[in-house]
């Protein structure tokens, strides 16, 4: 194959893709050369939209076709909780539980000194804004159990008052097996155990 072609082009940029390395990617483009009119022209339309219509939330940061995301604007999910992602990825994983019925933040990553990340390269001043202005009687920190997940969930904490600051359980997964478990997580279970 021609390396300058249209379709190796496509080949390298979807290989780019989180996911999908260079087999894949060859997979992808083969399938979708093959369902033409059904997939890869309404793919490519689809692609085109999101392109011209996605932005972010100006309130949460989440993503959306409207300046304000359908969770932000949604007046019943206005109950005071606010929980804390990292980024859009984790707020979708939420959204699927079904499980938080009030609002979300994303921050957009998490502090970190190697990286010269700090709380002006992230959403934080915009979160303490929200808390003041949005009647939050709740914030839930739901970081990763990082080191920088922490260190930002303490950064928030100490930057918060007045207000219930939580963060989710950490523990022996369901299903899980304590055999296969590392020694943090069955540590942080044993703390965080509750009475049947």
């Amino acid at each position: 194959m021609d390396d300058s072609s249209d379709i190796a082009r496509l080949i390298a940029l979807m290989a780019r893709v989180p996911g999908l390395g260079p087999r894949s990617a060859r997979r992808a483009v083969l399938h979708l050369v093959k369902k033409r009119s059904q997939l890869m022209v309404p793919l490519g339309n689809a692609m085109q939209a999101v392109a011209q219509s996605a932005r972010e939330c100006l309130n949460c940061g989440n993503i959306s076709t409207h300046d304000i995301c359908p969770i932000c604007a949604d007046t019943a999910r206005a109950n005071g909780q606010i929980c804390v992602v990292e980024d859009i990825d984790d707020l979708w994983a939420m959204e699927r539980t079904g499980a938080f019925k009030g609002r979300y933040h994303v921050l957009g990553g998490t502090l970190s000194a190697i990286d010269a990340i700090g709380p002006e390269e992230l959403r934080i001043p915009r979160l303490v804004d929200r808390v003041t202005t949005e009647n939050i009687t709740e914030v839930i920190l739901a970081l990763g159990a990082t080191i920088d997940g922490q260190t930002t969930a303490h950064y928030i904490a100490d930057h918060l008052s007045g207000i219930i600051v939580s963060t989710l359980a950490q523990g022996v997964p369901i299903g899980g097996e304590l055999d296969y478990l590392d020694d943090g997580t069955i540590g942080a279970a044993l703390r965080a155990r509750r009475q049947l």
